[in-house]
């Protein structure tokens, strides 16, 4: 146990020393400030006001750049450890596969989640300043659902990173998992609905299967219960289940993947070799 916080330690300590790290810190605390300087809080849109605002707004934003910015900068944790030779050096110390691997997960998620989080606790503290009202349930649930999108894509981004072997090749498929949870399912979603190969149920159903979309709906629905928004798609939705429930599904589905393709990736991880 003491190998593996070693491990995540190691890899914090890494990453934080690494300029992509400041980046990705500077991205969504300019965000915020952004938000703060540009007077959002301060407006109304559509019945949303103060803190609700900007924590819509920084919803939207968070959607695209988030899971971009975590494979793009995770992809390479292990594949980049095989290209400089770090990961033969480190196991050659009396460290475990398993104490490795989960090691490396914990400390880059550590490292992906925190910076996101530290974003709103700064937006909820000037509010509060300002004497606005602070959201607390929308605060709460986006923590939670921001939490399982990082867990999701994390472990995407190390399934990829255990099977490939050079940096450049797990960067141009991490990309590729980008575009296609982005643009290429909705695109094929709406070509299958306009020619009528399939019912509105299953496109919808596979739609939601994306982690991406599925965030997409659940963040909407914390500020419009009934997704007046979504049109049509939001009957369905609100038919099948309560808006609390499928809340706590697109924080529980997405956890649930991240989990799976991070056991997969180790158990690649563990069978092939590794250097």
């Amino acid at each position: 146990m003491k190998n593996l916080y070693l491990i995540a330690y190691l890899d914090l300590k890494e990453s934080i020393r690494a300029k992509w790290f400041v980046v990705y810190s500077l991205v969504f605390g300019g965000m915020i400030a952004l938000f703060f300087i540009a007077g959002v809080t301060e407006s109304q849109v559509m019945g949303f006001s103060g803190l609700s605002r900007l924590l819509l707004m920084y919803i939207q934003i968070t959607i695209v750049i988030l899971p971009i910015f975590i494979l793009i900068t995770t992809v390479r944790s292990i594949s980049g450890d095989r290209d400089n030779h770090i990961l033969e050096y480190m196991l050659s110390f009396p460290i475990s596969l398993k104490q490795y691997y989960w090691g490396k997960i914990i400390g880059r998620f550590i490292t992906v989640y925190l910076p996101v989080l530290f974003a709103m606790v700064i937006a909820i503290i000037y509010g509060s300043f300002k004497g606005a009202a602070i959201p607390w349930s929308i605060f709460f649930l986006y923590t939670g659902l921001l939490f399982a999108m990082s867990s999701a894509f994390l472990g995407i981004a190390f399934f990829i990173s255990s099977f490939v072997k050079s940096s450049e090749v797990a960067l141009g498929i991490a990309f590729f998992v980008w575009i296609f949870l982005l643009a290429f399912i909705d695109i094929a979603l709406i070509s299958l609905m306009m020619q009528n190969r399939f019912n509105e149920e299953l496109i919808i159903f596979i739609a939601l299967a994306n982690p991406m979309e599925i965030f997409r709906v659940a963040a909407i629905s914390l500020f419009d219960p009934e997704l007046t928004v979504m049109g049509p798609v939001a009957f369905y939705i609100l038919d099948s289940m309560s808006q609390m429930v499928f809340v706590l599904i697109s924080i529980g589905y997405p956890l649930f993947i991240g989990l799976l393709f991070a056991f997969m990736g180790y158990k690649i991880f563990e069978k092939k070799d590794l250097v």
